[in-house]
């Protein structure tokens, strides 16, 4: 299989990541079918495409006939059936648990064509711990886009040892034909590259929080005025979502059995009071206060 023979795309979830990378790749000519088995998330999907598109024109960054066609290019529907059967390319972006990801790439495996590549978005589970679920072990990887996956350039490509080298040739080319920057993980490794690094970064932050050294708001000025960083560990946790730190830190620990790995005592508090970041308004900030 070469780039040239991947036509369409199949994305599976409508959420923030899922819809993003559905409309990356609708403006770049795939034709893309994203699914979800939320009929409201997909309605939200629809929506933010419409808004995207129509903003980027207004702005002159899109011509109205691209955005056209990229509107024309992308579907959305509750049926992973349809949207995978014809799929060249898939890419799960559902949520960080393990076993709902081999439940997926086991029905996937069933539904889409003998030759399609089948990607996870995962921000932190190797594919290998996915791909013996499969008739396709070696077309299945990690494809990591970074949030918001319209902006951010970076995209994660983790060769695992069950991965073929074909495979891994066609979903790096795949990234530059979307316009982001690749980088090749050739072993697998927790965390990938870059969240290896946050990782730290924020686990520090937060013990620097707990311990009650600084504020957030300050830590964060600290990382952005001094470092150099776009925005600090927790301004980044409110983007990301506190219950994406919550679910990866658990995670981790059934795996590892380590308490290290469990969440921190803050992120735990934040989760049980439903404050996830900016999707709720509240997280380590208040939005509505910062918006007033």
């Amino acid at each position: 299989m070469k780039i040239e023979d991947v036509k369409r795309i199949c994305v599976i979830g409508a959420g923030n990541m899922g819809h993003q990378i559905s409309t990356l790749c609708a403006i770049q000519g795939y034709r893309t079918v994203c699914t979800d088995i939320s009929p409201d998330m997909l309605k939200k999907a629809d929506a933010f495409v419409n808004k995207y598109l129509a903003g980027r024109v207004e702005k002159g960054k899109l011509s109205a006939e691209k955005a056209g066609q990229a509107r024309e290019n992308l579907s959305f529907t509750d049926s992973l059936k349809d949207a995978a059967k014809d799929a060249d390319y898939v890419i799960e972006a559902a949520v960080e648990v393990l076993d709902v990801k081999r439940k997926l790439f086991a029905d996937i495996d069933k539904m889409a064509p003998a030759h399609a590549i089948l990607a996870t978005n995962s921000s932190a589970i190797v594919s290998s711990r996915i791909a013996d679920v499969t008739s396709r072990p070696d077309k299945v990887i990690n494809l990591h886009f970074f949030n918001p996956a319209l902006v951010m350039k970076l995209v994660e490509v983790v060769q695992g040892p069950h991965v073929s080298d074909e495979t891994t040739a066609v979903s790096m080319a795949l990234c530059a034909r979307l316009e982001k920057i690749a980088v090749h993980i050739k072993k697998e490794v927790d965390g990938f590259l870059l969240n290896r690094i946050f990782k730290v970064l924020a686990r520090e932050a937060l013990w620097m929080l707990e311990m009650g050294i600084a504020s957030a708001e300050d830590i964060d000025k600290a990382c952005v005025y001094g470092a150099g960083h776009p925005m600090g560990p927790f301004s980044l946790m409110d983007l990301t979502g506190i219950d994406l730190a919550y679910t990866m830190g658990m995670e981790a620990f059934k795996k590892s059995g380590d308490p290290a790995d469990l969440p921190a005592p803050s992120v735990v508090e934040h989760v049980a009071r439903g404050e996830y970041g900016q999707k709720t308004g509240k997280g380590w900030y208040d939005y509505a206060k910062k918006t007033n």
